[in-house]
């Protein structure tokens, strides 16, 4: 249970840093979401919009720092 408590911690402290690091970026020129390579469609009445290469970054970054977070843990 003590393994579950110090996961849940962490995942929050995660989830708060990202939440700032998106606030940020917001900001910049070149925020997530507008990068090249994301679908955006608009029409007349119509717009579809689907930030596929944003998602992929985004997997990328919380694959790696997931990762590194559980090996500090079972050291």
């Amino acid at each position: 249970m003590e393994s579950i408590g110090k996961m849940l911690i962490i995942f929050g402290i995660v989830l708060m840093v990202l939440g700032l690091l998106l606030v940020m970026f917001e900001k910049l020129p070149f925020g997530i979401g507008k990068l090249p390579g994301d679908i955006y469609i608009k029409k007349d009445h119509f717009v579809f919009y689907f930030p596929i290469v944003s998602s992929i970054l985004i997997s990328i970054i919380l694959t790696v720092l997931i990762n590194v977070i559980l090996k500090l843990l079972n050291k």
